[in-house]
């Protein structure tokens, strides 16, 4: 079953800096192409960091103040007055960047940004190049997927080839994202994968798994072998 992946909605024309971008400069990118962060990569292409907005506000946010000759200062407050000195991109980037390959799973992304905190992943190739970036409005993209699309993801990638659901068996409908599953198989434990794994498919918002079954066969793998059956050790 096909799986939605980075590489289907990543944005391939990238904004990018150089570690000896002036701060001036950066500010211009980050204007002219309406983005909040920039990759920062080196002559061969490599992701080396990431400026955002954050970064560039420090700079605004620190005029005037007195160094501080603190003794137990805080690491992130003197990180965070170096970059407000800061004049190139090299001293004000984060880094390393948290980057992702075009073959990352959408749900894996999100995960992502979110234990990182972040609102856009550089996507590299396997090297570490950049070839695109990802942010949290593209993964929300394939939830545009018309209905039609996925009701004919979910009969033929599901029903059909993985679960081998005869035709006419099984009643789908799709209406604005939501999966309806309906009618009748004959196992209890087919009518709940039908359900798994049609909310794996790309644009799916919610599955009402109304099937019914004639044989609830999950009795039985709940009881385990009979007392005495042979078990065969390798």
């Amino acid at each position: 079953m096909r799986t939605w992946q980075v590489g289907d909605v990543m944005t391939t024309d990238v904004a990018t800096v150089t570690e000896d971008t002036p701060y001036r400069d950066i500010i211009d990118v980050v204007t002219d192409w309406q983005i909040s962060a920039v990759p920062v990569v080196d002559t061969f292409g490599y992701v080396r960091g990431v400026v955002s907005e954050s970064d560039l506000l420090l700079k605004v946010e620190m005029i005037g103040d007195e160094p501080a000759h603190r003794i137990f200062e805080r690491r992130r407050r003197r990180r965070d007055r170096v970059k407000a000195d800061a004049a190139i991109a090299r001293d004000l980037m984060t880094s390393p960047a948290i980057t992702t390959l075009a073959s990352t799973p959408l749900v894996s992304a999100a995960k992502l940004m979110h234990t990182e905190n972040v609102k856009r992943l550089p996507v590299v190739d396997d090297l570490g190049r950049i070839i695109g970036i990802v942010t949290r409005g593209d993964l929300l993209k394939v939830h545009l997927r018309p209905d039609v699309d996925i009701q004919c993801d979910v009969g033929e990638e599901v029903l059909r080839k993985v679960l081998a659901v005869r035709d006419g068996q099984v009643r789908l409908y799709v209406t604005d994202g939501v999966v309806r599953l309906a009618g009748r198989v004959q196992r209890r434990s087919t009518a709940q994968l039908a359900g798994k794994l049609a909310t794996q498919v790309g644009g799916v918002v919610e599955v009402r798994n109304e099937l019914e079954y004639d044989l609830d066969d999950t009795v039985y793998a709940e009881l385990g072998p009979p007392a005495g059956t042979p078990i065969a050790i390798a």
